[in-house]
């Protein structure tokens, strides 16, 4: 609790105290002089009323005349003028416990974003002509800067001394720690947590990944809602007309009744029940709620807008490589007629271990170390097509059809990643690799479906064949195969007109045009990426699909919680408003039906901070 929250529970505590005090003395004792009862009640009122009052007035000054506490202020005090002193207390009593729970409820939510906004250090040890600690925003493209164990890295860099683990999860959301070394990327924000390392700077201070993840969440709250400009547009309206309303209650049965003061009664009780606290406060701090619950969890929504839209999208389309496959390559299958698989494997992986492409590096990984005894001489790459060499003293070709067909072997690629093997002139067989499904992709999908998700589209610019299996294997409905980066934009457009609305799940740097072009753009595994950071709606910060589901599951509670608080707000202040209209409600229900109404929904909205990722 801050020292201010402190203040004004010291200051209910207080002014209750006083208030039971002037009620009992004033029900008990019976030649109590007035004078004293009645400077309790205003101690009290002072005591807990004092900056209501003081706001009221400076909105008058300035001409803002629709505003709580200028309700509050005249309600209560024409309460006072009407003898209700105990009502007058509890009206503004009631009020503060209210703006209590208010400041509290937000100050929850925004640890979570200020753990976040924390993550950024303002310094770093950088070598120059000895070690100083500087600004960070001070320190230029290519210098060397030293982080201990224990220390946030200051700016994005690559290692080039050390080796160290570091705690990525004010980034990722992920607890498990990375371990680095020379040649690799670290980023602003994580902590090192081993050995010393130096790093070579590859981004000043305001281009750093952490900078613009800080910018994203600062600027969050310009996204707005529906339901947010709804109430916005509400509270502006609605604040003049309640107030003209008390007035005509106030007057206007003068001319036709003989107690003037009841109607004067009603307008007061009238203009309490009518404050829009419980609409003003719940339904943003619902959303700002959700946004950093979500934030804590490596997800980053760039406004409460998208949040919504996320909620209500029935149709996710996925990127393939890099969103549901690692990028990387496992053998699926190894035909040969000639000899055992594992001995095609060893000496395809003989030759390849002397090549950097992917498929290369994926064979040298699935073979057995024994590929190290074979004598390899000749190397010699062929662009396009392959490499060729001699093992064992037998000429080898390892490569695509191409390279097949020009030895006078003819056969056909089933798809991009099929490597087949020649030894002297004669076809050996073939290998064939498919890019590996992630961990998660498969109770990713299910988790969706299980969330309401109807379709899920994947967009790839693989062959049909490879698609569909990675497609069966994960549970995507639909697979558009062989497209080029345009073509995914004109088929997300085609998706959007069918189905309204669509999200779009991709790496964050190919397909920065297609998630542009989604209602929902979702970057996933972004960390360090700027275009993704850029382009998307929704930053996911690591490679984990389920998180997914996780964003889908905070922005259907959120919008849920939301909507409770509209429609729980604005029945019980109709209910209330004609019964004040009608005298049958006085100053205590009056209070219930702001305060209270309120006080329920800034609990409900607490609820959006406490969701769990199961």
């Amino acid at each position: 609790m801050t020292k201010k929250q402190k203040r004004m529970l010291y200051r209910i505590i207080f002014a209750f105290a006083v208030l039971v005090f002037a009620v009992v003395l004033d029900k008990t004792v019976r030649d109590i002089n007035e004078t004293i009862v009645a400077a309790l009640y205003l101690t009290a009122y002072i005591t807990i009323g004092y900056d209501v009052i003081t706001k009221a007035v400076v909105g008058l000054r300035y001409r803002r005349f629709a505003n709580e506490n200028l309700l509050m202020t005249i309600a209560s005090v024409g309460a006072v003028f009407l003898g209700e002193y105990t009502e007058s207390v509890a009206v503004m009593l009631f009020y503060q416990v209210g703006e209590l729970f208010q400041s509290y409820a937000v100050g929850k939510s925004r640890k979570n974003i200020a753990a976040l906004m924390d993550i950024r250090p303002d310094t770093a040890r950088v070598i120059r002509d000895e070690i100083k600690i500087v600004d960070a925003s001070t320190v230029l493209f290519g210098e060397i800067i030293e982080v201990l164990p224990g220390e946030k890295i200051a700016l994005d860099g690559e290692v080039i001394s050390g080796v160290s683990s570091v705690d990525t999860s004010s980034m990722t959301g992920e607890a498990l720690p990375v371990d680095v070394r020379i040649g690799d990327t670290v980023l602003a924000g994580c902590v090192n947590l081993s050995g010393a390392i130096r790093i070579r700077v590859i981004k000043p201070f305001e281009e750093s990944s952490v900078s613009k993840i800080l910018d994203l969440v600062e600027n969050a709250s310009a996204n707005k809602t529906k339901s947010e400009k709804f109430i916005s547009k509400f509270a502006r309206y609605y604040t003049p007309a309640v107030m003209a309303a008390a007035f005509l209650i106030a007057t206007v049965p003068q001319f036709f009744t003989d107690n003037p003061y009841e109607w004067v009664r009603r307008a007061f009780v009238f203009l309490v029940i009518s404050c829009p606290c419980a609409l003003v406060i719940s339904v943003p701090l619902s959303f700002f709620g959700g946004i950093g619950a979500a934030s804590s969890k490596g997800i980053l929504v760039k406004g409460s807008g998208y949040m919504e839209t996320l909620s209500k999208c029935k149709t996710f389309v996925f990127d393939k490589t890099g969103t549901l496959t690692k990028g990387s390559f496992i053998i699926d299958q190894i035909k040969s007629e000639k000899m055992d698989s594992d001995v095609l494997l060893g000496i395809c992986a003989a030759i390849e271990q002397y090549s950097n492409h992917p498929l290369a590096q994926s064979i040298v990984r699935a073979a057995d170390e024994n590929y190290k005894k074979l004598l390899v001489s000749d190397i010699k790459e062929i662009a396009g097509q392959g490499i060729c060499g001699r093992v064992e003293n037998r000429e080898v070709f390892v490569g695509n059809s191409r390279l097949m067909n020009s030895r006078g072997i003819f056969c056909e690629d089933k798809d991009a990643s099929t490597v087949h093997i020649a030894i002297g002139k004669e076809y050996a067989g073939s290998i064939l690799l498919i890019d590996e499904i992630k961990d998660e992709t498969v109770s990713a999908i299910q988790k969706l479906k299980n969330l309401g998700i109807k379709e899920t589209i994947m967009l790839t610019g693989d062959k049909e064949q490879v698609a569909r299996k990675i497609a069966e294997i994960s549970g995507i409905d639909t697979v558009c195969a062989n497209l080029l980066p345009q073509d995914k934009v004109v088929m997300l457009q085609r998706i959007i007109k069918r189905s309204k609305r669509a999200v779009f799940v991709g790496d964050g740097v190919n397909d920065a045009p297609v998630i542009m072009r989604a209602d929902v753009g979702i970057a996933m595994g972004a960390l360090g990426s700027d275009a993704a950071i850029e382009a998307a709606d929704v930053v996911l910060m690591d490679d984990n699909p389920e998180k997914l589901a996780l964003a889908v599951k905070i922005a259907k509670k959120t919008c849920g919680i939301a909507s409770q608080n509209i429609a729980f707000s604005l029945l019980v202040k109709i209910v209330f408003l004609v019964l004040g209209a009608f005298g049958i409600s006085g100053m205590l229900g009056a209070v219930f039906a702001d305060v209270g109404v309120a006080f329920f929904a800034i609990l409900n909205a607490m609820r959006t901070m406490s969701i769990r990722n199961d």
